[in-house]
């Protein structure tokens, strides 16, 4: 047995899986976020429409219907648990890549006022686009990356002051 995994769907449903069980569905890769998956004889359509990879949130629709999908693995269960929060108090003046990608937009420009939450780049990584976000107000200092850069986890992507 393996990571466990919560997913909570329209918040309202909540679900547990761990790694074996995600890896006995049977998955393919239709198109570019669309995939077919059976799960013990039974077929779904499955699109992610939206992705916020820091926030672990996506829309996805299944077989035409839309679900808001959230997903915290054991850490965050335990951190929600103790009544903490991952970005509690200090706010980051930086936005570094979770993660290595391609970065495949940036919407934000130098001198651009951006709100926290604001989306400001879109980075695809296994397979997936993320759309990373402000991490706080401010405005936008600098932009480390171009459309079609590929980058390395923790790399400076957008500088916030």
């Amino acid at each position: 047995m393996g990571t466990t995994y919560t997913i909570k769907v329209n918040d309202t449903h909540d679900f547990s899986f761990d790694k074996d069980e995600i890896s006995r569905l049977n998955i393919v890769e239709k198109s570019k976020d669309s995939y077919h998956i059976i799960d013990e004889h039974t077929s779904f359509k499955a699109k992610i429409t939206t992705a916020n990879f820091n926030e672990k949130k996506y829309t996805i629709q299944v077989n035409g219907n839309d679900y808001e999908v959230d997903i915290s693995d054991e850490l965050d269960v335990l951190i929600a648990d103790l009544g903490l929060e991952t970005s509690s108090g200090k706010k980051e003046n930086d936005l570094k890549a979770p993660m290595p990608g391609l970065v495949v937009g940036v919407s934000a420009k130098v001198g651009q006022e951006v709100k926290e939450g604001e989306g400001v780049l879109v980075l695809e990584a296994m397979k997936m686009e993320n759309t990373l976000v402000a991490p706080r107000d401010g405005i936008i200092k600098s932009i480390a990356v171009k459309e079609g850069d590929k980058v390395e986890k923790n790399e400076l992507l957008i500088e916030i002051e």
